[in-house]
C-alpha cells in the first residue's frame, strides 16, 4: 500500500539533494571541497539524507515477520541495488567496473549503503530490538575509526579488507542517522514537543554554530564527536525549518513545487548527475575563484548544480517514458493496464 507523501519532506529531500550535487560541483568541478561553506554543509547534508530515509522506511506498527521482509527486501534490491549496478556499469565498463566495488563504489556508495542498513535493520528490529540503539552508535563510531584508521592499521588485512570495502564498512557511520529517523517516525509527537520548545531549538542552533567552528582537529575523538553530534544537531535544525514552515513548501507555491519534484527525483539526479558533471571546470577554477570570497564560491557553485540537476531532470523525464528504462534504472513501478 502507497504511503501518503508529506510535502515538506518531499521538500527537504529536494533541498538535500541540490546540496549533494554542490558538494560534488565543489569537489569534481572547481577542485575544493571545502569552498562556499561546503565543509559545514557537510555536517548536516548527508545525517539529513539518511535521517529521510529512515523516517520514510519506518512504518509504526509494521511487523516483521518471512513475507514482508522478503517483499521489502526484494522492494529495495530493485529500487537500490539494480539501478545502480547498471549506471555504475554504464560509467565504469569492465574491466574497470570490478576495481570500482571497493568502498566508495566510484560515487555510487550511497545506495549500496542505504540497502545495507535497510537489511541491518529488519535484523536488529525483529530479533535484538532491545539492543538496537546500542548496535547504531557502536557501528556508527567503529565505522569512523575504521576509515581514519585505514590506512595505518586496516589496509592489509587481506580478504576482510576487501569484504570491508564491498560492504562499504567506512560509510556505515551513517547508520546512526538513518536510526535516529526511524525513531522520530516512532515518537513523532514527543518529538516535535521537543523541538517545539524555542528553549532547546535555540541551544541546538548555539551549539551547531560552535561545532562548525571546530571542523578541522586532529584528534579523532573530537573529530567522531563533531560528526555525530554536529549531524544530529545540523539534520534538526533542517528537520525543524521545513516543518515549521511547511506552508512555503506546497505545491502551490513554485519554491515548494520545485523542490518537491527534486525531492521525488532524488534517486534519478544522484544516478544520473555523475555523467554531467561539467569536470572541465576543473582546467578553468582559477578564474571562478579570483575573487577569494566564499559568498562568490557560493553563488557560482550553486547555480552549477541547479544546471546540473536541470539537465538530470529532464534526461530522468525522458527515461521514465519507457516502462521498461523506467523500471530498471530507477526501480519506477507502473500500473499495468487492464
Amino acid at each position: 500500500m502507497a504511503t501518503k507523501r508529506v510535502e515538506y519532506i518531499d521538500a527537504m529531500r529536494g533541498f538535500t539533494m541540490i546540496l549533494v550535487v554542490y558538494s560534488h560541483i565543489c569537489r569534481y568541478c572547481l577542485g575544493d571541497w571545502t569552498m562556499g561553506w561546503n565543509d559545514v554543509f557537510f555536517l548536516f547534508r548527508l545525517p539529513c539524507f539518511f535521517f529521510i530515509s529512515g523516517w520514510l522506511f519506518e512504518q509504526v506498527g509494521r511487523q516483521w515477520n518471512s513475507i514482508t521482509i522478503r517483499h521489502t527486501i526484494k522492494h529495495k534490491f530493485m529500487v537500490q541495488i539494480v539501478p545502480t549496478v547498471i549506471f555504475l556499469l554504464l560509467l565504469a565498463p569492465p574491466p574497470l567496473f570490478f576495481s570500482r566495488l571497493g568502498t566508495t563504489k566510484g560515487g555510487y556508495w550511497f545506495t549500496f549503503a542505504l540497502f545495507v542498513f535497510f537489511l541491518l535493520y529488519i535484523f536488529f528490529e525483529r530479533y535484538l530490538k532491545k539492543w538496537h540503539w546500542l548496535f547504531a552508535l557502536a557501528t556508527s563510531a567503529s565505522a569512523f575509526f575504521y576509515d581514519v584508521y585505514f590506512n595505518l592499521y586496516f589496509k592489509d588485512m587481506g580478504l576482510l579488507t576487501d569484504v570491508l570495502g564491498l560492504l562499504s564498512f567506512a560509510t556505515w557511520r551513517y547508520y546512526l542517522f538513518f536510526y535516529i529517523g526511524t525513531c522520530v517516525k516512532r515518537h513523532f509527537e514527543d518529538y516535535l514537543r521537543w523541538t517545539g520548545n524555542h528553549f532547546v531549538l535555540v541551544l541546538v542552533v548555539i551549539g551547531f554554530a560552535l561545532i562548525a567552528c571546530q571542523l578541522h582537529t586532529e584528534n579523532s575523538c573530537l573529530a567522531y564527536f563533531i560528526f555525530a553530534v554536529g549531524g544530529v544537531l545540523g539534520l534538526t535544525m533542517v528537520f525543524t525549518f521545513f516543518r515549521s514552515f511547511a506552508t512555503a513548501f506546497t505545491k502551490d507555491r513554485f519554491l515548494g513545487r520545485s523542490l518537491q519534484y527534486i525531492g521525488t527525483r532524488t534517486l534519478d539526479v544522484y544516478l544520473i548527475h555523475y555523467f554531467v558533471l561539467p569536470r572541465f571546470l576543473l582546467f578553468h577554477k582559477t578564474h571562478f575563484l579570483i575573487y577569494n570570497s566564499r559568498t562568490w564560491e557560493f553563488v557560482v557553485a550553486l547555480l552549477l548544480a541547479l544546471m546540473v540537476i536541470l539537465i538530470c531532470l529532464v534526461v530522468s523525464y525522458i527515461i521514465r517514458l519507457s516502462p521498461f528504462l523506467g523500471h530498471y534504472l530507477f526501480g519506477v513501478k507502473y500500473e499495468r493496464q487492464q
